[in-house]
Order: C-alpha cells, then sequence, then structure tokens
C-alpha cells in the first residue's frame, strides 16, 4: 500500500469537507492515509501524527493544503527525508502552493499516472554563532533575515562571503535569500527575481541608510556570514518569517547551502507562467 501524509493551515473552516473528501478518495484507491495534528482536527483518522515525526513514517508524499506559509512550514519538517510535496493553494498568492483546489483531483490522477514532474529547490542551513558556539541551527526554504527590534533605531551588520569582509552596513535588516525566496521578502525589499533552477543566493539590505548598497547575487557554494554590531540593541533572526529569536550584539550568523533539496510535485505551469499571474505581468 502506498502512503500520503496530509499537512494543512489550521483556522480554516472550509477544509473539513475538503479534507473528508479527500480521505474518502485516497482510502478508495487504497492510500494509508497520515494526518498532522492540525489536519486531525477536520477529519476523523487514527494515523495522527505530529508534524515533526511525519518524515519519519516515510509517506510517498506530502498534500499540504494551504498557502505558502504552510508549504514552507511542511517543506521544514519533511524535506531532509526527501520526501515530495504537492502543495494545493487555498491562500491569495501562492508562488509555491501552485495546484488551485479545483485541480486537487485531476492532479493526483496525473501523479498516479507518473506525469506529475519533481522539481528541486536550493535550501539555506544556518548557524547561529554566539561566544565562538554555535547555539542553534534552522532550515529555510525562503529566506533567513537578521533585522533590528527596536522601532526606530538602525543596527550596523557586518556582510562577510567565504571569510572576507564584504561591506558594513546600517539598515533595519538584511535578507539572505534562495532563488525561491527571491520572489518573497526579498523582492520586496528591491532584490531581483531568480529562477528557480540558478546556482545563486542573494543578500538584500532592507532600507539600508546608503543609496549605494544594492542586493548582491553570489554563488550558492558560498558561504555568507551577518555579523551583529548593534551595541546595546537587540536584533531578531527570522526564518521564513515563521520562527526565529532574539540576536545580541557580535551574533553570527552563517548561511551555506544545505545538503538537502526540497522536492516539490510540479503539474504544467512554468515558472513564467506563475510569475505573469501572481505579479500581474501583461501579456501580449
Amino acid at each position: 500500500m502506498k502512503t500520503v501524509a496530509i499537512i494543512s493551515k489550521p483556522s480554516k473552516p472550509e477544509l473539513g469537507e475538503i479534507v473528508r473528501q479527500l480521505v474518502v478518495w485516497l482510502c478508495e484507491r487504497q492510500y494509508t492515509v497520515l494526518m498532522d495534528e492540525e489536519t486531525a482536527v477536520y477529519g476523523s483518522n487514527e494515523n495522527v501524527v505530529p508534524r515533526k515525526q511525519i518524515a519519519d513514517r516515510r509517506p510517498d508524499f506530502v498534500i499540504v493544503l494551504g498557502g505558502d506559509g504552510t508549504l514552507l512550514a511542511a517543506a521544514r519538517a519533511v524535506s531532509r527525508a526527501g520526501t515530495p510535496i504537492l502543495a494545493v493553494n487555498l491562500g491569495s498568492l501562492g508562488f509555491l502552493t501552485e495546484v488551485p483546489l479545483g485541480e486537487l483531483y485531476s492532479t493526483l490522477e496525473a501523479l498516479e499516472l507518473g506525469h506529475c514532474h519533481v522539481h528541486e529547490r536550493a535550501v539555506l542551513e544556518c548557524d547561529l554563532i554566539r561566544n565562538g558556539k554555535a547555539i542553534d541551527s534552522y532550515f529555510a526554504l525562503n529566506e533567513a533575515v537578521v533585522n533590528k527590534s527596536a522601532i526606530a533605531r538602525l543596527v550596523a551588520f557586518d556582510v562577510r562571503i567565504n571569510g572576507e569582509y564584504v561591506y558594513t552596513t546600517k539598515a533595519d535588516g538584511v535578507i539572505i535569500s534562495t532563488p525561491t525566496g527571491s520572489t518573497a521578502y526579498s523582492l520586496a525589499a528591491g532584490g531581483p527575481v531568480l529562477m528557480p533552477q540558478v546556482d545563486a543566493f542573494v543578500i538584500t539590505p532592507v532600507c539600508p541608510h546608503s543609496f549605494t548598497q544594492r542586493p548582491l547575487v553570489v554563488r550558492d557554494d558560498a558561504t555568507i556570514e551577518v555579523i551583529i554590531e548593534s551595541g546595546g540593541e537587540k536584533g531578531f533572526l527570522s526564518i521564513d518569517g515563521q520562527v526565529g529569536e532574539p540576536l545580541e550584539h557580535g551574533d553570527r550568523l552563517v548561511c551555506r547551502r544545505a545538503a538537502h533539496k526540497v522536492r516539490l510535485l510540479r503539474m504544467r505551469r512554468t515558472f513564467f507562467e506563475v510569475l505573469r499571474n501572481k505579479l500581474k505581468w501583461g501579456q501580449r
């Protein structure tokens, strides 16, 4: 029997009927269905597994019901196991959640016939160093952000690449983005859009106190360091806009390409089709 896991966005009332119908469809086709605890709220199922433990059950793939935020959380939970993710868009923007709800079952049928393609996306691995010791490690599909925590004060950040000093910026923050994340916070801060296949990361200052500091594209085999020179001010580390922790003066965030990638199940839409649709680019 094949196994599929369902991960859902919390507090979506319409998911009750969606999950019920989906479970029936999957069980009729001899799938063993796992649910995270958020999904179990909407459907009765004996195979309830905490999200962080789903990868240990080795499902054939994961269905994500929600928006890009739900996908980001799911990716951190299952990507290290190489589990493919089918993302169904219940949100508004959805750069990553490609499949609209109305195409869920036709997409699942295409998947059973082997017509879905697996697209791999690079992941950032980020270590937080304090007083010479690594105190935390994170994985990010979109970006890692080092920013200020005070409302009005700028914070100074030193940026180094492969150990070489690049610049010091006084800014609201610094974004280290993957190609996937180039259409997220980095784009809003003035960064470039990268095709997902580009082997690069983007370093984007957020509201720098200088007109000359611009986003910088670097190879994805580079090691990127951001050092907090905040004086008495606190900073904050944010991973994919969902998890993080306070930062202290002298903390170093060291980012590099992770050994694993996120595997997304994709259908017919190309990257540029998604951009035209989501960014409302004009068409001929």
